[in-house]
């Protein structure tokens, strides 16, 4: 069985159910309400090879600032129940990410310890149905929920949806590669001897 989590959140303002298997195929079934976030984690969930069920009713009437941020919340706290102990996996993960014209990086420490860097504005206010502001907040909500050290540079950008998919993309690749086992290491990869 693969390392799971389910996590529920319910606000006045968000209910959210989501179920995440880090060893997983890249199955992905997402409701958000909000359409281009959807095909964000979709991207996300196929490239990271993560299996991934989302159900999401927020209060989309005021605008869709707590449906993104308490997602990522709620992901975040799943990647962090799902790595378990965190015990023989890699820690770090990094991926170089193009997109046509643009180009992103993105690094990942699971040390327990949040930190979050970015380097980007979008050109425009909205993606499709996003806010293209929110999606800062949501890896910054990722980054604290889970406990993950996540940067994210925007290396050459252009077209706001090209920047938008290779971030969530590389952002996946780099996750699936910390979350993986080396068997070379038999506990955690830390000379402190826990990541918390």
């Amino acid at each position: 069985m693969g390392r799971e989590a389910s996590v529920e959140r319910n606000t006045k303002e968000t209910e959210i159910k989501l179920k995440l298997c880090l060893d997983g195929k890249g199955y992905a079934d997402i409701e958000t309400g909000v359409g281009f976030f959807d095909h964000m984690l979709d991207g996300f969930t196929r490239h990271g090879f993560f299996d991934l069920c989302l159900r999401v009713h927020g209060d989309l009437h005021v605008d869709d600032h707590h449906t993104i941020e308490d997602t990522g919340i709620v992901l975040g706290t799943a990647i962090k129940e799902a790595v378990g102990d965190k015990k023989g996996i890699k820690r770090f993960g990094s991926a170089i990410l193009p997109m046509d014209e643009s180009l992103v990086l993105c690094a990942v420490d699971l040390s327990g310890r949040p930190y979050f860097s970015w380097d980007w504005e979008f050109t425009g206010e909205k993606i499709g149905d996003l806010s293209s502001e929110m999606i800062r907040e949501f890896f910054y909500a990722v980054s604290y929920a889970s406990g993950m050290n996540l940067h994210i540079k925007v290396l050459s950008g252009g077209n706001n949806h090209h920047v938008a998919e290779a971030m969530f993309k590389s952002f996946a690749k780099a996750l699936d590669e910390a979350v993986s086992f080396d068997p070379r290491i038999t506990d955690v990869l830390s000379t402190k001897g826990s990541l918390a």
